[in-house]
């Protein structure tokens, strides 16, 4: 991929910074080693703990013996249920629904299972010791007796007649069901000339980012505060959930996400018992405490999704013009979870669509599975992958190309705002902020050669190649609120700092942050500090997911730097005796506009406006007090950015193996703050759907153990295995806030799955191979070939 020429406004002073393809500023750091990980984070006594879990996904725990892992030299702890019993409150719902009239039933959870545990590598106690590798040895002497009983491992098994019950107080494992209408379907299902049905079913499987989770307690004992270091996508939540159980004042729980964070991709914006437990023994110690996840505990324990099996049936014209939509599914929750994912795939299946007549139903169900989380695109690629598909057999049906059919019933550029009919996740009408599809699918199939790659694939057929060409556009929602918050004030030395709730995992918020900065204020770019993820430096914040940080924390940033700004020159406008519309801020001082000799440092006007009478100066009235701003930005509703993707791969009959010949991405994420970031989003988004697409999955038998519990049964892409990816942006800007942002952190997963089936299928057509099930690793294309 060719980079971006240098944007010249990158070198000047006073604005331009947005929109240019600054280098980001952490890829120093962190390229040399330099980074700071959870882990990394030493400091005087701190203890190791380490988790005792139960190796069966269901069982009562009867009895837990803990005197032969507390005879260990240098163990100090081991705790379990009754030990804390002052935190094992009931955990507050993760999620209402966000449909109207809908119900969702939450089965109570604990710090540490009271009763019994509900999934294989659920927590039973933890072990604190001078070591980690002790604190592992003593979990080793932690004896449990277990009643085991009977699994639910699959959706299927978990509503069977007579199943297991998961929380026995619900009655059955049912954990949602909710339904959506838009028209009538039922009447458009039978005036249809055609109809088409389907099954489709998505793997399940996890986040697996370079960093595992991690937490560091600190308690101090004067002040009944605790200090938590945390490896977390949202800090603010993590204090309120530890305040709750620990009943403290939000004050007395500070979490820091540290600047370097491994990798979210969803997992790491939920609470998990490890945070909890970890406070509560550096309080018992009354010394520092860490734990650090390891592979094989992110592989049993940490969130999971993706898992979801589609029944869709689609009605539409002999012309190809799509009548209606009924998608039921079931959507495996584990143990525990939110609903965020599957309300977001029913939301995601309509796509960039017009389709009059929709009934979406889904069933979210508890299994004795790990707790699912967001992955990563959180639902939203399962639903991509259905409606793309029901549209390649919708042309197949038709003898039409599968791109014309797209054509046909895409969205026009003029209906925005586009109301689909459904509730989004955020408890607002899906409502299509702006966006042009049409234009974004021509442009990637002009890309790709489209008319060109057909030809070619003809001609290879008649050599007894296997080329597939697969086609996907998909629509996803961002930018959801309900907010997010900045406070900037210039400090002592003349700098901008920003600061911000959201902690980044690699999205670059140190440098889009301080270009955004720089252009409401009108200083330097490198003239910006920026600090994120530190509960006490901002009182509020939400999180980084949903690809929603910029979209709310940019136009927060632009609103602060606007007032900081008038500020700093109302302050100026008194040392320099000028009117503060007559001047203007160049490099790092206040200049009187047309007179270049007549000005002062931005450090000065600081010392006046922050500081007064402490160094000496007198305090004028009228002045602010104070040169800081903050500002909260809370959206009407989600944003909406649009991929289009075109998927060119050859396919080896006789191994199975696929081989990606061209792969080309179109996206619409509205202005674009930063292209190089925004590129490096999706190109890590189009890795991330590759590996769902074809090589990862999770292997759980009947009694819900997981089978591919490391990365030699549980492959992912590497650096060899990515192709070439083209990327062109389209920008339709947003409405919904002043900087026209959308979202662009997941969007290069989202269509990958779905075009990279459409184009496996379409290579083995000749051999009447059907895709109806991900992901496509060798092994499978086998099977397909052979059953076919």
């Amino acid at each position: 991929m060719t980079e971006p020429a240098a944007h010249p406004a990158a070198r000047t002073s006073g604005g331009g910074y947005i929109g240019a393809p600054i280098p980001r500023r952490e890829d120093a750091r962190l390229l040399t080693g330099r980074g700071t990980f959870v882990d990394d984070l030493e400091m005087p006594g701190v203890a190791h703990a380490a988790m005792v879990r139960s190796p069966h996904a269901h069982a009562r725990v009867r009895r837990i013996g803990t005197a032969a892992a507390l005879a260990l030299p240098g163990v100090l702890a081991v705790v379990t249920a009754a030990d804390i019993a002052d935190i094992q409150k009931p955990w507050p719902a993760r999620m209402p629904s966000p449909v109207p009239g809908t119900l969702v039933r939450h089965g109570a959870r604990h710090t540490l299972p009271p009763d019994k545990v509900r999934h294989a590598g659920e927590v039973v106690a933890a072990v604190v010791a001078e070591s980690r590798a002790l604190a592992e040895d003593a979990c080793d002497l932690v004896t449990v007796d277990y009643d085991v009983l009977p699994v639910v491992a699959s959706p299927a098994a978990a509503l069977a007649p007579g199943a297991a019950l998961v929380y026995e107080e619900l009655g059955d494992n049912i954990a949602a069901h909710i339904v959506q209408r838009v028209g009538q379907p039922e009447r458009a299902f039978a005036a249809a000339d055609h109809t088409l049905r389907e099954t489709f079913r998505v793997m399940r499987g996890g986040s697996h980012s370079m960093e595992g989770r991690g937490v560091v307690a600190r308690y101090d004992q004067a002040l009944d505060a605790f200090t938590v270091w945390d490896a977390t996508q949202a800090p603010h939540a993590i204090r309120a959930m530890l305040a709750y159980l620990f009943d403290l004042p939000d004050h007395r729980v500070r979490v820091i996400a540290p600047p370097d964070i491994g990798g979210g991709l969803g997992p790491k914006a939920s609470f998990y018992p490890e945070e909890a437990l970890v406070c509560w023994l550096a309080r018992r110690l009354r010394r520092p405490v860490k734990w650090i996840e390891d592979r094989l505990e992110h592989f049993v324990s940490a969130g999971q999704e993706r898992e979801q099996v589609h029944t869709v049936e689609i009605a539409f014209s002999r012309d190809g013009t799509l009548l209606a939509l009924r998608d039921v599914f079931t959507h495996d929750i584990g143990m525990y979870g939110a609903l965020v994912a599957p309300v977001i795939t029913a939301c995601t299946v309509p796509g960039p669509y017009r389709i009059p007549n929709i009934h979406s139903e889904l069933r979210a169900v508890y299994t004795n599975l790990p707790p699912t989380s967001a992955v990563r695109g959180a639902g939203r690629p399962q639903g991509v992958l259905v409606m793309e598909r029901m549209m390649d057999r919708m042309a197949e049906a038709l003898g039409l190309d599968a791109a014309e059919v797209r054509t046909r019933n895409l969205i026009p550029a003029d209906a925005f705002p586009y109301p689909v009919g459904l509730w989004f996740r955020d408890g607002a009408p899906l409502t299509y902020d702006s966006g042009n599809y049409p234009e974004l699918l021509r442009q990637a199939l002009a890309r790709a050669d489209y008319a060109q790659a057909r030809r070619e694939q003809a001609g290879l057929r008649a050599q007894g190649r296997y080329r597939g060409i697969g086609v996907a556009i998909c629509v996803e929602g961002v930018g959801l609120g309900p907010f997010e918050g900045a406070i900037l004030r210039l400090d002592r030395r003349g700098r901008v700092v920003v600061t911000s709730g959201a902690p980044p995992q690699g999205q670059g918020y140190q440098t889009t942050f301080a270009q955004i900065a720089a252009d409401a204020v009108g200083v330097r770019y490198e003239d910006v500090d920026v600090v994120t993820g530190d509960t006490d430096a901002i009182p509020y914040g939400v999180g980084s997911f949903a690809s929603r940080v910029t979209a709310n924390a940019g136009p927060a940033i632009l609103e602060a730097g606007g007032v900081l700004r008038e500020k700093i020159l109302a302050v100026a406008a008194h040392l320099l005796e000028a009117a503060p519309a007559d001047l203007e801020i160049v490099g790092a001082a206040v200049r009187v506009r047309g007179l270049p000799d007549r000005g002062v440092p931005l450090a000065q006007v600081a010392h006046l406006g922050n500081a007064g009478v402490a160094f000496g100066m007198i305090m004028p009235g009228g002045l602010p007090v104070g040169l800081e701003a903050s500002a909260y930005f809370t959206p009407s509703q989600a944003g909406y950015s649009a991929s289009a993707h075109v998927c060119i791969l050859d396919v080896d009959p006789d191994t199975g193996e696929v081989a990606i010949v061209r792969y080309v991405v179109g996206h619409d994420c509205g202005n674009v703050i930063n292209p190089l970031i925004v590129e490096g989003q999706i190109l890590g988004g189009v890795a991330h759907g590759l590996s769902n697409a074809l090589y990862e999955e999770a292997f759980y038998d009947e009694e819900g153990q997981n089978l591919a519990r490391s990365f030699l049964d549980y492959p992912l892409p590497s650096a060899r295995e990515m192709p070439r990816v083209e990327m062109f942006h389209l920008t339709t800007p947003s409405p919904i806030n002043p900087l026209g942002v959308k979202g662009a952190g997941e969007a290069g997963t989202l269509p990958v799955p779905a075009a990279v089936a459409g184009a496996v299928e379409d290579a083995l057509r000749p051999l009447g191979v059907r895709v109806t099930r991900l992901p496509l690793n060798p092994a499978r294309i086998s099977d397909l070939i052979h059953g076919a």
